[in-house]
C-alpha cells in the first residue's frame, strides 16, 4: 500500500469495501492470488478421484479375467499392475494436493488477515467509538479462520463427491444406461432438496456467527477494564453477565448444528433405500443375463460411490454454507466504507511555522446538537495558548478536529494557510505532537513505547528523550530497564510515569505543533515542577495549544482562551485577564482557594494531581 497515489489507495480501499455484502467475491479475490497452487490442488483432487474411480473398473476387469479361468496369467497380471497403479497413484495425488494445499490454504489467511487490518486501521474515530474492540479483532480471526475451513471444506469435502458422482454415472452408462439415468435423476433431485433445505437455516448460522463475535467482544471489555469490576464489586455481576452471553451463544449454536443434524438424518434415510433398491437392480439384471460378476460389483460400488457422494456432498455444502455465514457476518462488519477517507487529490502538508486558523467552524457530533458554531480562533506561528472553560465547552472538540479525528460540518481548519481537509492525514499528524492526559502505550518496552513518536531515531536520541522528559532515573531502576513491557496500556506504570512517557515520546518526535491535553495531571508537585521545565524547553519554537485546569500551569503562555458553549468568551495575556472581571478571574480565585474541588472541563478529577 505504501507504493499506492492516495487515489490508487482509495480505490482499493473502495473495492474492499464493495465485498462487504459478497463473501464468495471476497473468498475468490484471495484464490485469484495464488493462480498456480490452487490449479495444482484442483487438478490433484481431480486425478485422485479419477483414479479411485477407475480402480473400481479395474477390480471389475480384474474379476472378469478371473471368471476366464487359469489359463490366462497374462492378462491377470496386467489387471493386477494396473490395479495396483491406480490405487499407488490415487495416494501419491492427494499427498500432492495436501502439500500444495498446506502452504497455499495457510498463504491466503495471511493475506486476508493483513488486508483487513489495513482497512480496519483506515477507519474513522466514529467507527471504533461504535464497536467492541475485541469484536473487531474477533471477527478478523472468524474471517481468517472461515476462509481457510472453506477451502479445506471444498477441496477435500466438496468436490471429490462431485468428481465422484459425475464420473460415477459416466461409467454405469457402459453397464446399463437406464440405471445411469435413474441414478443422475435421484442425484440431482436429492441434492437440489438438501441445497434448498441448507439455505433455510441460513438465518441460523448467521445468528450463532454475530453471537459468538459477541461473547469475544464481551471478554475483552470486560478483562480489560477489571480494575473497574473490581472497584465496584461487579465480579460476580459481571460473572453472571458473560454466563448470559454465553448461553445466547450456545443456543444458537445449539440450533445451527440440530438443523444441520436434521439434514443429514433425511439423506441418510433416502440414501439407504435408494443403496437398497439399486443392489436389487444390479442382482435383477445379473440373473437375467444381462450383466457379468464383474458388473455387478462395479455398479455396486459405483451406485454406493453416487449415493454416498451426494450424502457428503450435501454434508459438505451445509458446513460451508456455515462457514460462508460466519464469513458474511465478519466482513459486512469490518468492510464498512471508511467515512473519512484521504481525498483523491490530497497533498502532503508543508509545516512552515505551525499557524493555526479555525475559520467559521462548525461541528456536532453524530446524533447530537453542534458544540462548535462559526467558531473563529486564530493562533499566530510560535505563540502558547491555553484553553479553559467549564466541561462542554468545546475544549478537547478543538483539539480533536485540529487533528482531523472527524470532519466538520462547516468552516475550514488551516495550518499554516493549508486546508487540513486537503491534505493526507499521516502527513497531518506527523506535523503535530500530542500529549493526552488519558495516555495510550501499547504492550510492548518502554524504549519502543518512547520510539513510537519517531521510530526511525537513534538509539542516544531515544534516550536523550527521555532524560528530557525525566524518565531515565525511574526506568533505569527497574530491573530490565527500558526493555521493560509496560503492560496493557501502561498498567504496569504509574499515572505520573505513563505522562512523562508521553512527554518523551512527543520531545522525540519534534513537530511544531504540540497539543497538551492536561500533560501534567498526573504529576505530584515535584515532578510536576521538573515536567514543566522540560515543557517549558520543549515548547520554544513551536505552537503550543494546551488545555489544563491547573491554571498556574498557563501563567507563562501567551494567550488564554475562555470557552463556553462552543464559542471564544475572552481572549489575552494571563496577566490581562487578571485583571479583569470574568470566568478566567473566577476560577483563578476559587482554584488559589480550593484547589482540590475544582473541576474544569470534560476531565478526571482533581485526585489525579497525585502521582
Amino acid at each position: 500500500m505504501e507504493h499506492l497515489t492516495i487515489a490508487q489507495r482509495n480505490a482499493h480501499n473502495a473495492k474492499l469495501a464493495s465485498y462487504a455484502r459478497r463473501p464468495l467475491a471476497f473468498l475468490f479475490r484471495y484464490i485469484k492470488r495464488h493462480p498456480f497452487a490452487h490449479a495444482v490442488v484442483l487438478a490433484s483432487v481431480f486425478a485422485a478421484v479419477g483414479c479411485a474411480l477407475a480402480s473400481q473398473y479395474a477390480i471389475k476387469h480384474l474379476i472378469d479375467v478371473l471368471g476366464a479361468g487359469r489359463h490366462h496369467p497374462g492378462p491377470l497380471w496386467t489387471a493386477f499392475a494396473i490395479l495396483v497403479g491406480l490405487i499407488a497413484a490415487d495416494n501419491l495425488l492427494w499427498r500432492v494436493g495436501g502439500w500444495f494445499a498446506a502452504h497455499t490454504f495457510v498463504t491466503v489467511t495471511g493475506d486476508l488477515r493483513r488486508d483487513l487490518f489495513q482497512y480496519l486501521s483506515g477507519h474513522s474515530n466514529t467507527y471504533y467509538a461504535e464497536k467492541q474492540p475485541g469484536t473487531l479483532a474477533s471477527r478478523i480471526t472468524a474471517t481468517s479462520n472461515a476462509v481457510y475451513t472453506a477451502e479445506n471444506t471444498t477441496a477435500w469435502n466438496v468436490l471429490p463427491p462431485c468428481i465422484a458422482v459425475a464420473g460415477a454415472i459416466v461409467m454405469i452408462i457402459s453397464v446399463n444406461p437406464l440405471m445411469a439415468a435413474g441414478l443422475l435423476l435421484c442425484s440431482a433431485i436429492l441434492s437440489i432438496i438438501l441445497f434448498k433445505l441448507a439455505g433455510r437455516g441460513s438465518a441460523r448460522h448467521h445468528t450463532f456467527a454475530s453471537r459468538a463475535a459477541a461473547v469475544d467482544g464481551e471478554l475483552v471489555d470486560v478483562i480489560g477494564n477489571m480494575a473497574l469490576v473490581r472497584a465496584f464489586g461487579m465480579t460476580l455481576r459481571e460473572q453472571k453477565r458473560f454466563g448470559s452471553t454465553v448461553k445466547a451463544e450456545l443456543d444458537a449454536r445449539r440450533s445451527s448444528l440440530l438443523y444441520l443434524e436434521k439434514l443429514r438424518l433425511l439423506h441418510a434415510i433416502i440414501t439407504a433405500m435408494l443403496s437398497a433398491g439399486l443392489l436389487g437392480w444390479a442382482l435383477w439384471l445379473w440373473n437375467q443375463g444381462k450383466a457379468t460378476s464383474g458388473d455387478i460389483v462395479l455398479v455396486s460400488s459405483l451406485g454406493f460411490t453416487i449415493l454416498h457422494g451426494t450424502r457428503d456432498l450435501a454434508v459438505a455444502l451445509v458446513d460451508v454454507t456455515q462457514h460462508v455465514a460466519r464469513l458474511a457476518e465478519a466482513v459486512q462488519t469490518l468492510l464498512e466504507p471508511h467515512g473519512m477517507p484521504d481525498r483523491d487529490d490530497a497533498s502532503e502538508l508543508v509545516a512552515q511555522g505551525g499557524r493555526v486558523d479555525f475559520e467559521g467552524v462548525t461541528f456536532a457530533y453524530p446524533h447530537r446538537k453542534p458544540i462548535l458554531d462559526h467558531f473563529d480562533l486564530h493562533i499566530e506561528a510560535g505563540q502558547r495558548v491555553g484553553l479553559i472553560g467549564k466541561s462542554g465547552a468545546g475544549k478537547t472538540t478543538v483539539l480533536a478536529l485540529l487533528q482531523h479525528f472527524y470532519d466538520t460540518q462547516g468552516g475550514a481548519i488551516k495550518i499554516d494557510g493549508q486546508d487540513i481537509a486537503h491534505v493526507t492525514q499521516d502527513s497531518l499528524r506527523h506535523a503535530i505532537a500530542l500529549v493526552p492526559q488519558d495516555i495510550s502505550l501499547l504492550h510492548r518496552s518502554i524504549y519502543e513505547n518512547i520510539a513510537y513518536g519517531r521510530p526511525e531515531a537513534t538509539r542516544e536520541e531515544v534516550l536523550a528523550a527521555a532524560r528530557e522528559a525525566r524518565c531515565a532515573d525511574f526506568i533505569e531502576a527497574m530491573p530490565e530497564g527500558y526493555d521493560t513491557l509496560v503492560g496493557d496500556r501502561g498498567v504496569k506504570l504509574s499515572g505520573g510515569q505513563r505522562q512523562r512517557i508521553a512527554i518523551a515520546r512527543a520531545i522525540l518526535k519534534n513537530s511544531p505543533i504540540l497539543l497538551l491535553d492536561e500533560a501534567t495531571s498526573a504529576l505530584d508537585s515535584a515532578s510536576e515542577e521538573a515536567i514543566q521545565q522540560a515543557l517549558d524547553r520543549l515548547m520554544v519554537g513551536r505552537t503550543v495549544i494546551a488545555i489544563a485546569h491547573r491554571l498556574s500551569t498557563l501563567h507563562t503562555f501567551d494567550r488564554i482562551i475562555v470557552m463556553s458553549a462552543g464559542k471564544v468568551i475572552d481572549d489575552g495575556s494571563p496577566e490581562e485577564l487578571r485583571n479583569r472581571p470574568g470566568l478566567y478571574r473566577d476560577l483563578l480565585g476559587k482554584q488559589h482557594g480550593k484547589p482540590s474541588t475544582l473541576h474544569l472541563g470534560n476531565k478526571k478529577a482533581d485526585e489525579k494531581h497525585v502521582a
